[in-house]
């Protein structure tokens, strides 16, 4: 399956951020906190569209698929509270029956018995460190004064609670060692996560091109 250009995930974004402003613009004047909320539900929302960009890795029980660039993408522009505020969205939805889980599942049989539980629920937790380390704090900042090094700090940082949930949910799913879990749901995917972080690092760096 080819995987979308940086720029068409930039275009996704752009068009997140308009949608948000025009919904501040009509009806959310002034209510910072509503504003929030709905590119939070954006968001939310295109980590579920990352979700059907999937295919079966041949060592492995869990799907590559791109819902983790989103996971980077929410914490790095939302920040830690709205980063991870919109993953725990994204799970609610999947919970009450939204296809929005990989291979277009929903449920919350998923949450609770899929051998990729663990991931799932390490996806809010992720968003809210990834954005925690790369606005230094709770206080959104500009993201053009944050260097490449951050960004991929911040990111290796999320990867490393991800794969520590999602390894230890497959271990108990599939009753296996944290070896074997280790081995199919996590070392073999560690080069899928260095392209999607790039391809973060490349919406962030081509947004603020344009933006100066």
């Amino acid at each position: 399956m080819r995987v979308p250009s940086t720029s068409s995930f930039k275009l996704v974004y752009e068009r997140l951020v308009d949608m948000a402003t025009n919904t501040q613009s009509v009806d959310l004047v002034g209510d910072e906190a509503a504003t929030n909320l709905a590119r939070a539900a954006l968001f939310a929302a295109l980590v579920g569209a990352f979700a059907y960009v999937s295919f079966p890795h041949p060592f492995s029980a869990s799907p590559i698929t791109l819902q983790v660039l989103g996971v980077f993408l929410a914490g790095i522009f939302l920040g830690p509270v709205w980063g991870g505020g919109a993953l725990v969205l994204y799970l609610a939805a999947g919970a009450l029956g939204a296809p929005v889980f990989s291979a277009g599942t929903g449920g919350l049989g998923v949450l609770v018995a899929a051998p990729t539980l663990g991931y799932l629920w390490s996806y809010p937790f992720a968003a809210a460190l990834v954005g925690y380390v790369v606005h230094g704090g709770v206080t959104l900042r500009d993201l053009d004064g944050v260097g490449v090094p951050r960004l991929v700090g911040a990111m290796l940082a999320g990867t490393v609670v991800i794969y520590a949930l999602g390894v230890a949910g497959m271990a108990v799913v599939l009753e296996l060692t944290l070896v074997e879990a280790f081995l199919t749901g996590a070392l073999a995917f560690v080069p899928f996560e260095g392209v999607k972080m790039a391809a973060a690092i490349g919406v962030v760096r081509s947004d603020a091109i344009a933006a100066s």
